[in-house]
């Protein structure tokens, strides 16, 4: 099933979204922007319970014998380590060192699945098949085949406690879902459900009985106050690692082999201090600037040139904007700090949910 529309942008399962559509969702560019109240979503996401389709995010599923060999090769998350019933997040890196992919990665029987930027899905897809050689590794995108919805709130493990036979009780722990499929504990206390297509209506309807539906711009906000960095496709090959932060939520390790940008990213580790970094800030009066993946950002220490990028951005509950953007760390100490141009409009810096240094 073609899975893009005119544009490239690429667009979720057709059967699911009719009938998400049927349950209230406004579909925009592929994906649930809203349930009829975009405001008001984004309000419950923040001290809320809510539910979001993750459509924007694609599937690539990866079985065989040497599966775990393989990815254990490609990706700088330590995959033998990560346990039956377990997740991690990691990336995909060029031979420099640079993202390809950030991903939510686990197990499933006889192999693994992964959790990407839906639009970059056949870009790594088609470069990861290249590397399989004659290892024993079957690599399909399966994201027609995959639901994937998010969960966040106080009363979540309430919401979920009639579709799964458990609740994960630590970050990356996976329990099983009565009609099939995983639930996966993520960063900040939230969950994501990797469910048959045929059974997502059943659990939907379940779950949206005890949390509000929400448009995908809520889910993706709250990764970004998680700091949980999306490779998209304005962001390839920008970052390494340690500049979205990557090794400080678990998705490097430095003590397994060799893997596509290795050298780079072991060197940049032990030779001290990241000058880069990626932090979390607000547009209190964004103007006509709508942020976005890929937008420059400028600095008042560093003239004339950008000094950094948007990773990632959204509208706030409050208004305004809050985004994920790298730059270097003298910028964020001791410099105003823009977005689009030198002129542009003033970020004020938040607290991520870990320490950055």
């Amino acid at each position: 099933m073609d899975n893009t529309i005119g544009n490239g942008i690429a667009v979720m399962n057709s059967a699911w979204q009719q009938w998400l559509q049927s349950a209230g969702a406004k579909i925009e560019y592929g994906r649930v922007g809203s349930f009829g109240d975009a405001k008001a979503e984004l309000e419950a996401a923040g001290s809320g319970d809510v539910l979001a389709d993750l459509s924007h995010l694609g599937v690539l599923e990866f079985t065989g014998d040497d599966s775990e060999a393989f990815l254990h090769a490609q990706l700088t998350c330590d995959v033998c380590a990560i346990e039956p019933n377990s997740s991690s997040l990691g990336s995909y890196c060029t031979p420099k060192g640079r993202m390809l992919a950030s991903f939510l990665l686990w197990r499933i029987a006889g192999g693994f699945r992964m959790a990407l930027s839906r639009g970059i899905v056949p870009a790594v897809h088609k470069r990861l098949k290249m590397y399989v050689l004659r290892s024993k590794v079957q690599i399909a995108e399966v994201s027609d085949l995959v639901v994937l919805l998010g969960v966040s709130g106080a009363g979540a493990a309430r919401a979920l406690a009639p579709v799964s036979t458990s609740l994960p009780q630590r970050t990356h722990e996976i329990a099983s879902l009565a009609d099939g499929g995983s639930l996966i504990a993520v960063p900040e206390a939230r969950f994501v459900l990797s469910i048959p297509v045929e059974a997502a209506a059943g659990i939907w309807t379940a779950l949206a009985s005890m949390l509000r539906p929400v448009g995908t711009p809520c889910w993706e906000w709250l990764d970004i106050r998680a700091g949980v960095p999306l490779v998209t496709e304005k962001t390839q090959e920008q970052f390494l690692p340690q500049m979205a932060n990557l090794e400080l939520i678990g998705g490097v390790s430095f003590k397994k082999g060799c893997f596509p940008g290795q050298e780079v990213v072991a060197r940049t580790q032990h030779l001290g201090r990241v000058k880069r970094r990626m932090f979390l800030a607000r547009l209190d009066d964004a103007g006509d600037v709508v942020p976005a993946p890929g937008d420059d950002i400028f600095s008042d220490d560093i003239p004339g040139q950008a000094s950094g990028m948007v990773v990632n951005a959204q509208p706030a509950p409050e208004g305004g904007y809050e985004l994920l953007a790298v730059l270097q760390l003298s910028s964020r100490d001791g410099s105003a700090v823009h977005v689009g141009s030198a002129a542009g409009p003033v970020l004020r810096f938040l607290d991520l949910p870990y320490p950055v240094s």
